[in-house]
């Protein structure tokens, strides 16, 4: 008996281990597209838990192109509709990748980034290539051609 509450404890702590490595991983990387195949809904999940440093791919529908952000590394905004409800802020570096020249409102883009919330609808940023290797790649979409 003594023996089988043993094995009983090891299959426990071992059951208790996978699930914590099972939720610290999920926690930090949502798929971006559910099983459903909706960004939408993967996105919208992210932004009402307050999620960030989420690897995401998805679409939306230009809606705002901002002035180019100049300080430090410089960067091309624009704001994308990915839902009836959700913006996203697109912050893509222009100094690690090509600028997307012919971008105008209304246009879809593409796009594979790492998602960061905020109070508007969240930051889409490492649209490019990690030089260092470190960080997943990311990239734009836009007209058939990727930017990356």
């Amino acid at each position: 008996m003594n023996q089988l509450k043993k094995v009983l404890a090891i299959v426990i702590v071992i059951g208790v281990s996978l699930y914590g490595y099972y939720e610290n991983n999920n926690a930090t990387s949502i798929p971006a597209r559910e099983s459903t195949g909706s960004t939408h809904q993967s996105l919208q999940h992210a932004f009402e838990k307050r999620l960030s440093d989420l690897q995401v791919t998805g679409a939306g529908t230009v809606i705002h192109i901002l002035p180019d952000d100049n300080k430090g590394s410089r960067h091309q905004k624009f704001l994308l509709q990915v839902s009836s409800n959700q913006t996203l802020l697109i912050s893509h570096n222009i100094d690690l990748a090509p600028r997307i020249q012919s971008i105008r409102k209304g246009d879809t883009v593409e796009f594979n980034g790492e998602y960061e919330w905020n109070a508007k609808g969240g930051v889409v940023h490492w649209t490019h290539q990690d030089p260092n290797g470190r960080h997943v790649d990311g990239w734009l979409k836009h007209n058939g051609q990727r930017y990356q």
